[in-house]
């Protein structure tokens, strides 16, 4: 169960590679430190917590410093891709027709998005359900983490306004209006 190790590790070598680590430690990140700390607190047991830190210290002691660490190259530019690599790409992603909006068009406003788990596919089924349109009828939905815009006809508009307003939708209930835009 115990490896045993073909170098000693003095003493000295101990408490200069603790004084580098507690120099580095006050550059890390607090928060992701804490994270770590919990971590470890959840998996593992309170009195191995000490040999869990004295196991990690030598297996530090085996990696080389940063100082000593050869530097890294310099990421390169993304490759070109040529038009031979186009070919490869499924037809449908190629061909993805750009969505004109109509002169008449309104856009909502409605104040439920991705954090409660509303997506742009959820958002046309409800609307195609809820108003008796079709996915055409919509011409464009953006969903962001806290609300969503929606682009209909005026008249789509307004039928969605007294439809979805005061409706509870993934938990929330709907706020929708125009959009100030």
């Amino acid at each position: 169960m115990e490896e045993k190790s073909d170098v000693q590790l003095s003493e000295d070598a101990i408490q200069n590679r603790i004084a580098d680590l507690a120099k580095e430690m006050k550059g890390a990140d607090p928060a992701e430190l804490e994270n770590i700390k919990s971590i470890i607190r959840k998996n593992v047991r309170f009195f191995d917590r000490m040999t869990l830190a004295a196991y990690l210290l030598k297996q530090s002691m085996h990696t080389r410093p940063r100082s000593e660490r050869p530097e890294r190259r310099p990421r390169s530019e993304r490759p070109q891709f040529s038009a031979s690599d186009n070919a490869q790409k499924p037809q449908e992603a190629k061909e993805r027709p750009e969505r004109v909006i109509p002169e008449g068009a309104k856009t909502l406003y409605i104040n439920i998005g991705k954090m409660k788990r509303l997506y742009a596919k959820d958002l046309s089924k409800l609307l195609q359900t809820e108003l008796g349109i079709t996915r055409d009828d919509i011409y464009q939905i953006r969903v962001h983490d806290k609300y969503s815009f929606v682009t209909m006809s005026e008249e789509n508009c307004q039928k969605a306004i007294e439809k979805l307003n005061s409706q509870s939708i993934n938990g929330r209930t709907a706020k929708v209006t125009y959009s100030e835009k």
